[in-house]
């Protein structure tokens, strides 16, 4: 079952193991003679077929591109031969290279076909190219097929045939069906494709048809929403919040200044520094002695609690400003977040009032066709719908900096989104007059956290104020004789004599002191000042906030209660009048107008709701 090429070639690897005498070699004939003459000629019938196919087609159908449109169904089939092949486990043979060029000459029959029906059906008057090609491959499926089939079903014997002749009949046949059998489902759906692409060129060069170039794009936009999809994080704004919290370098700068303040908490245990004095010369005698000696001042001991006191309260007063930094923070990412929100909204409505337009400048071309109106009706509708044109714009724009913005404060690089839902409805205030909150607010807590670190510095200069202690030690020679007990007695280098030292430091004048505790007190003072007058501006500030949002609400709800239903009944009017010549262009354009503005104020008022909520939660600190 073997061919000759295969066992040859295990022959020469047995017989390159032996050594021949100088002058001695061997050589193959019969069979692999006549197979390696057959290869080199096949090597040039290949080419010759493909180039005559490419040829014929070009002279039936006088067109470059569609020659080349239906030779792609060589590859197509040569795909399916080599498969087949690969999945029988047989080797590429002569036969299979004759199989090859036999497939090649029936797989460009089905392409013949198909585009052969396209070009009639558009000498007939079809120049919808998506109709035509469904048109045309509903039409040649059968006979496709039934190409397909036949030549498939005649070459079916020689594939399975077991008896003499078997080694060429079977790569031949093999290669024919597998390639048939791709080319079949690959032409049908493979070459309509490459038809669409390429006629599509030169019908947009033409401006002929525009249905192509519409599926392209949704396709291009669909894809491109899909992978978007897959990227993006879709966010609430309180998790968007949360996010900034977690994320912003302000924030994480705030946690290291407290980080740094907690780091001085055993500084208020703090000793001075140890004294060590050495003494050396005749200080008693005309000997040389020695005298060693340490000594250390302790403050008074209420010192340390008052340190450990004030380090504790400056670190509460970092905390809180903390707290006014993400109460900061958390009003920047609300208000980009919302705001976001809005813009998308009026991106959405925008492109309705642009449909609008869309559809006056459609009327008004059948009534100018039918020579019911002038051109200047067109005119002007172009120019509305270019109005409208240039404020989706200016909105892509701000959407566009309001999504860089908001990633900014969130400190990320993933690509997040804010969800937009089918209704867009305003935020609420709740507990609004709530004086507590105003007194719990973090920037009141600063002024009153000031007055508490100014009182510890205060008891710092009190402690240091008072008296210090000095404990000492001296370890000494005194070389020589000394009387002791009346008896005289000589002490070398190696005796040594001990003394210990207490003392008190007092300090003689008070006034530094007592300038730096009035200082503090004054200091103090201030603060307690600055606090009442922050909770005096923070409940102005609430009330204005709380008044703006209820004159926010009253627009809004005049907006939802009677101007959109008005806008909307102003539109359908509006249309019907004008399509049935009821009114004149100058009162639907004006119409269209009055719905235009009413529409993008509702949005408006909405975000001015949203944005009054968000500074009445701001300064309750919600």
């Amino acid at each position: 079952d073997r061919d000759v090429e295969s066992v040859v070639k295990d022959i020469q690897e047995k017989l390159d193991k032996v050594k021949l005498p100088s002058g001695y070699y061997f050589t193959y004939g019969g069979q692999f003679e006549n197979l390696q003459a057959a290869s080199k000629r096949l090597m040039i019938a290949v080419p010759v077929s493909l180039l005559l196919i490419f040829m014929l087609l070009y002279f039936t159908f006088h067109s470059f591109k569609q020659a080349a449109l239906i030779f792609t169904a060589i590859p197509m089939s040569a795909i399916g031969g080599i498969f087949a092949l690969v999945l029988r486990d047989m080797p590429f043979s002569i036969s299979a290279g004759i199989g090859f060029i036999a497939l090649f000459g029936v797989a460009v029959l089905n392409g013949i076909v198909l585009i052969g029906t396209f070009n009639q059906l558009k000498k007939e008057g079809e120049m919808n190219i998506i109709k035509r090609v469904i048109e045309g491959t509903k039409t040649r499926l059968r006979p496709v097929l039934m190409t397909a089939t036949v030549a498939s079903l005649g070459f079916l014997p020689m594939a399975i045939s077991t008896g003499a002749g078997a080694e060429v009949q079977k790569p031949l046949a093999t290669v024919v069906i597998g390639g048939l059998i791709t080319a079949t489902f690959l032409t049908l759906f493979v070459l309509p494709m490459l038809y669409i692409i390429f006629n599509t060129k030169i019908d947009l060069k033409k401006k002929i048809s525009k249905q192509v170039t519409t599926i392209i794009v949704l396709g291009f936009l669909c894809f491109g929403q899909t992978f978007k999809a897959q990227q993006e994080i879709s966010i609430t704004a309180e998790q968007a919040v949360q996010m900034a919290l977690s994320n912003n370098d302000l924030i994480k700068s705030k946690d290291l200044d407290i980080k740094a303040s907690e780091a001085l908490k055993p500084t208020a245990k703090e000793l001075p520094k140890l004294s060590v004095d050495a003494q050396l010369g005749q200080y008693n005698s005309k000997k040389f002695d020695q005298s060693f000696s340490i000594s250390q001042n302790i403050p008074f001991p209420t010192l340390f609690k008052a340190r450990k006191e004030l380090i504790t309260e400056e670190i509460k007063g970092k905390q809180i400003n903390k707290e006014i930094s993400a109460n900061e923070l958390a009003k920047q990412v609300r208000t980009y977040y919302y705001q976001i929100e809005y813009l998308q909204y009026n991106q959405r409505q925008l492109k309705h009032l642009d449909s609008l337009y869309q559809d006056f400048i459609r009327i008004a071309t059948v009534r100018f066709k039918a020579g019911d109106i002038k051109k200047i009706e067109i005119n002007t509708a172009e120019t509305q719908k270019g109005e409208i044109n240039l404020l989706l714009k200016q909105n892509e724009v701000y959407l566009t900096n309001a999504y860089k913005n908001l990633k900014t404060l969130l400190n990320t690089s993933e690509e997040i989104t804010v969800p937009s839902n089918k209704n867009y409805y305003p935020l609420k205030a709740e507990n609004v007059l709530d004086s507590l909150s105003i007194a719990k607010h973090p920037t009141v807590r600063a002024f009153y956290q000031e007055m508490e670190i100014a009182e510890k510095n205060k008891n710092v200069e009190k402690s240091q104020g008072l008296p210090e202690f000095t404990i000492g030690y001296t370890n000494q020679s005194l070389i020589g004789f000394q009387t002791i007990n009346g008896m005289e007695q000589y002490f070398n280098g190696g005796n040594r004599f001990h003394s210990g030292t207490i003392g008190v430091s007092i300090p003689l004048t008070f006034g530094a002191t007592k300038g730096r505790i009035q200082s503090w007190e004054f200091q103090k003072q201030m603060a307690e000042t600055n606090a009442k007058l922050q909770e005096k501006q923070l409940e102005s500030q609430l009330e204005n906030a709380f008044n703006q949002y209820l004159q926010n609400i009253k627009r809004y709800e005049y907006y939802i209660n009677q101007a959109i239903p008005n806008a909307e009944k102003i539109i359908k009017a509006g249309q019907l009048g004008y399509k049935t010549g009821e009114i004149s262009y100058v009162e639907y354009l004006f119409a269209l107008q009055t719905a235009t503005n009413i529409q993008l104020k509702y949005l408006e008022s909405i975000q001015q709701v949203n944005e009054s909520v968000i500074t009445i939660n701001s300064i309750l600190n919600k």
